[in-house]
């Protein structure tokens, strides 16, 4: 039976003691019924992984003995920022989640043209919080040990302006140019477009800010498969998918 794994946000040492934050009390005790003696996995995005056993279980309160530390190799060596155009609702999920199971680093949703969301500032910050906690349980599943970061919602300018990688990639398949064009990488900016695309004038813009156009095939993907097709390709030509 699989143990199960948690992210826990506190410093954690090996040796020690530690209380178990309110999120994963509410799983510990609630959802699984877990018992003193148990074992559970926990990771905070240091990079590292912990065994602990449950030494005390209450109705709001549970504490762990941390047994060990390890530092499993699962983080890519590729580094991939996407700068992925808002949708809505479970495409957005959908695209965080994928996209962390395949190793993103960092993603920014953008406001675009075509972009049919609308948010006010308390809405951003609910929603960012929203998809990091998407990001935060694909960690949970996929076994990865950091966290990617799920900036604040932003415009298409502001991302073109302040993104930095060695090599910068818009999806536009209005190109043939294939990847194997460009030497290899370690870090990719990726510009994914919404539903109706990028228009000419944003892609215009990013060729201007250095990105190249790169199409994946033929056919024009929907922008929430846009990201698990990409990522699926370039991990396998440049990062750890094989």
């Amino acid at each position: 039976m699989r143990i199960p794994r948690f992210y826990e946000p506190q410093a954690i040492t090996a040796g020690h003691d530690l209380c178990l934050s309110d999120s994963v009390v509410q799983h510990v005790c609630r959802a699984l019924r877990m018992r003193p003696g148990d074992s559970l996995v926990l990771f905070n995005g240091d990079g590292c992984e912990y065994t602990a056993k449950l030494t005390e279980v209450a109705k709001r309160s549970a504490t762990v003995h941390i047994t060990q530390a390890t530092q499993p190799q699962r983080l890519s060596p590729l580094k991939i920022t996407i700068g992925q155009a808002i949708s809505r609702g479970e495409r957005m999920d959908y695209a965080v989640q994928k996209a962390t199971e395949l190793g993103m680093q960092a993603m920014a949703p953008l406001f675009t043209d075509r972009c049919e969301v609308r948010l006010n500032n308390e809405r951003q910050d609910k929603r960012r919080q929203h998809w990091q906690q998407v990001a935060i349980s694909a960690c949970e599943q996929s076994l990865r040990c950091d966290l990617p970061e799920i900036d604040e919602p932003q415009s298409l300018h502001s991302w073109l302006d302040n993104v930095e990688a060695d090599l910068k990639l818009v999806l536009h398949h209005h190109t043939e140019q294939p990847l194997g064009d460009f030497d290899k990488p370690n870090s990719i900016a990726l510009l994914i477009g919404p539903e109706g695309g990028l228009s000419e004038t944003e892609v215009a813009l990013a060729l201007s800010k250095g990105f190249k156009p790169v199409a994946f095939g033929p056919r024009v993907f929907r922008t929430e498969t846009a990201p698990v097709a990409a990522l699926s390709v370039l991990q396998y030509l440049w990062g750890d998918l094989r």
